[in-house]
């Protein structure tokens, strides 16, 4: 097959394992920078452009697609699937998982359980916040948060309407959730490929953070997931429209919560942890055509 990963930088950990992993498979495999694509539409012609040059016998793209570039991305993604191109993520299931709010609605909409998440277009008062989500601390979040950046905790009502405030100021919008006290510092992230779940692992903040994120100095551990744990990431998968997610969740006297939806996955933290092939089970899953949504 001839596959092209949809990626601003060929040195990405996970550009490179799926590169290595496509054609170790026996594969023709090419990394294409999304950004420098062209896109020609019309009623006789639909076409994608690199460097000028329309793309020849593509048969598959792993979109790589940034949370800088999503909306630039998805118009790509969208014309190599109308192309008859086969895509392990589709610009819907991007575009939505990439917005906190939309994602959670959608999740608990189908009976997903997930913090309790808060939004508002003009600001809430403190009482609001208090009768909403509960006593303090809260979490409060950007829409298109990733690795850690843009998540903020307050520890009481004041606090967190001071960082409303200011994210109101400067027009970004935030939501605001319940903090789970029993799992503070720890997460879970669930890799799901085609309906399956591939690898997990528990992730711990380091001392003093209480931010999990591998990216902001946090561990990752090898992790057994219940029967219930991966009944609920592979329904958030399904949920999302995504044949590659990573779920992230956490374990709450409620059971598991889930936090967030990810449509590109990193694979560095979960594949060093867990020793799997994820980019291996990926490139698989394009050779059977297996649960990807079209």
């Amino acid at each position: 097959m001839n596959i092209l990963i949809l990626s601003r930088n060929v040195n990405l950990y996970s550009t490179s394992s799926l590169l290595r992993a496509g054609r170790n498979l026996g594969h023709t495999v090419k990394v294409v920078d999304h950004m420098q694509c062209d896109v020609m539409t019309g009623k006789d012609k639909q076409e994608v452009y690199y460097r000028q040059y329309p793309f020849q016998l593509v048969d598959a793209i792993i979109p790589r697609i940034g949370a800088s570039a999503t909306s630039y991305g998805a118009i790509i993604i969208r014309q190599f699937m109308l192309k008859g191109v086969i895509s392990t993520l589709t610009p819907t299931a991007l575009l939505q998982s990439r917005n906190k709010f939309a994602s959670l609605q959608l999740l608990a909409a189908n009976d997903i359980a997930t913090p309790k998440t808060l939004i508002s277009a003009y600001g809430v008062s403190g009482q609001e916040i208090h009768d909403a989500l509960g006593a303090p601390p809260y979490i409060i979040k950007t829409l298109r948060s990733t690795h850690g950046e843009g998540v903020y905790k307050a520890d009481s009502v004041g606090q967190a309407q001071r960082l409303l405030g200011s994210f109101m100021r400067s027009q970004q919008q935030v939501i605001i959730q319940e903090f789970i006290k029993e799992a503070i510092g720890e997460d879970i992230r669930v890799l799901v490929v085609g309906g399956k779940v591939v690898a997990s692992m528990r992730r711990v903040a380091a001392a003093g953070e209480f931010r999990s994120n591998l990216h902001r100095g946090g561990s990752g551990y090898r992790v057994q997931l219940s029967e219930e744990e991966q009944v609920v990431a592979l329904k958030a998968a399904e949920v999302m429209g995504l044949s590659v997610a990573g779920i992230d969740m956490l374990r709450s006297k409620r059971g598991p919560l889930v936090l967030e939806v990810n449509a590109s996955p990193g694979l560095e933290g979960i594949e060093g942890v867990t020793g799997v092939d994820v980019a291996g089970h990926i490139i698989k899953m394009i050779e059977e055509n297996r649960n990807i949504p079209q």
